[in-house]
């Protein structure tokens, strides 16, 4: 097969729940197990760092690659979704994996797969872990699909599980309360092996407390010794964020450019740090200069995109993939640290999201363009539209992404903002 056969292959006779949703969903390893018997279970023969969490674990999982790579280590990177090429799902220090590596994998294997029939991601992971193994990568940071216990990534045994944060998302599969959610999350925590918690919240905590117990497995809770703040934050032209990092351990001082316009990164880089710190505690070496230049370098070196990122300065224009009620409140507080005569938001979301939760956080002084991404699972436009108005929120309905951005580019003055958000696949679209 030809490079873009073998991606009509995965795309179309794979299950994915990127497009089609639940029905893609598998709540069991037992497939992933398999494909790992047939390809001689290549996740044994690396390290690896585990991440799950609600939000922010794809930030948190490159800013740790991005470290790790300027500590000097091959460092594998797997994440989930991509936003406009496949390959940006599996990296190794920040190169996506070559289409030659992905046309041989499909071709060697699609056989013995097809007798498993995997979903889209159980087949990805499976690519991840053995092409990271054959380039004998010295650690691979590896981002949970969307739970942790039944996640395929879970057959793994890292040297570090890392949970971020848990909100409401994905209810309808990891359970409608946040005590339910955090126990899915809290599945990847393995036996004797040190997890970190990025954020500590009363729901939660003897939740994960019980759940390490039971595996005397070491826990840190990160929010506990790192404070990451703000500093210098200026607004025109382009805003710029500067960190103040503080802790009791080392480093117990320091000021970092992110290398991420997005505020919100403070409470990723808190789990970052203590992350790290774990990993420096375990006999890895990564000393304060490779931290500093990790973070301010996080973009060049792995490719991560969609995090309020700049698309342009006139009119200033940003994008970014907050898709659920938690990731919609941290994109208005970046909003609203903005100098700007009038906000105009490209917005478009999943069908299986709490829109109007989501709807409910947006600001009413604004221009809406409503608009569905280019998916099944997308929400149509016009029933956003209706949903929107319920909420106050006033706009009107394209009938692409593109369609939405370039009205809201004609429309808005060189003073005004353009966000485009809702939805990973929104953003996807116009990158």
């Amino acid at each position: 097969m030809t490079y873009p056969e073998t991606l009509q292959y995965l795309f179309s006779r794979l299950p994915m729940f990127q497009r089609i949703g639940a029905a893609a969903y598998k709540a069991d390893l037992e497939n992933t197990l398999k494909l790992s018997e047939i390809l001689g279970k290549p996740e044994g023969r690396f390290r690896s760092i585990h991440v799950a969490g609600t939000n922010g674990k794809g930030s948190t999982s490159h800013f740790l690659a991005s470290i790790l790579q300027e500590a000097g280590f091959k460092t594998g990177l797997f994440t989930s979704p991509h936003l406009r090429d496949f390959r940006e799902r599996i990296r190794i220090n920040g190169k996506v994996i070559p289409k030659m590596e992905v046309r041989t994998f499909v071709e060697s294997y699609r056989e013995a797969f097809d007798k498993v029939q995997p979903s889209f991601f159980e087949w990805s992971f499976a690519l991840a872990s053995h092409y990271f193994a054959l380039q004998n990568v010295d650690i691979a940071v590896m981002e949970t699909g969307m739970g942790g216990r039944l996640d395929s990534t879970n057959i793994i045994t890292p040297v570090l599980s890392v949970i971020t944060n848990i909100g409401l998302d994905h209810v309808q599969f990891l359970g409608p309360t946040i005590p339910e959610i955090a126990k899915e999350k809290a599945g990847i925590i393995k036996k004797e092996i040190p997890v970190v918690i990025g954020e500590t919240q009363a729901e939660t905590t003897n939740i994960f407390m019980d759940f390490a117990r039971s595996r005397n497995a070491p826990i840190i809770f990160a929010d506990r010794n790192f404070s990451v703040k703000s500093y210098g934050y200026s607004k025109k032209p382009v805003p710029k964020l500067w960190l103040d990092i503080s802790s009791g351990i080392p480093p117990s001082s320091a000021r970092y450019y992110p290398g991420l316009y997005g505020s919100y990164q403070c409470r990723n880089l808190v789990t970052v740090l203590q992350s790290v710190e774990t990993l420096r505690q375990s006999g890895i070496e990564i000393r304060p200069e490779h931290i500093k230049q990790g973070i301010s370098k996080v973009t060049g070196n792995t490719g991560i995109q969609g995090r309020w990122q700049l698309l342009s300065k006139q009119p200033l224009t940003f994008a970014d993939i907050g898709h659920n009620a938690d990731g919609i409140r941290e994109v208005v507080g970046q909003i609203n640290r903005i100098e700007y005569r009038k906000l105009h938001f490209v917005l478009g979301v999943v069908n299986d999201k709490d829109v109007g939760a989501m709807l409910k956080l947006l600001p009413t002084n604004a221009s809406y363009y409503f608009c569905k991404a280019n998916i099944p699972r997308g929400l149509d436009s016009g029933s956003l539209l209706k949903m929107a108005h319920l909420e106050g929120l006033e706009g009107n309905e394209y009938s692409s992404v593109k369609e939405a951005l370039y009205a809201a580019r004609q429309a808005a003055a060189l003073s005004d903002l353009i966000v485009v958000g809702g939805s990973a696949f929104v953003v996807a679209e116009v990158l």
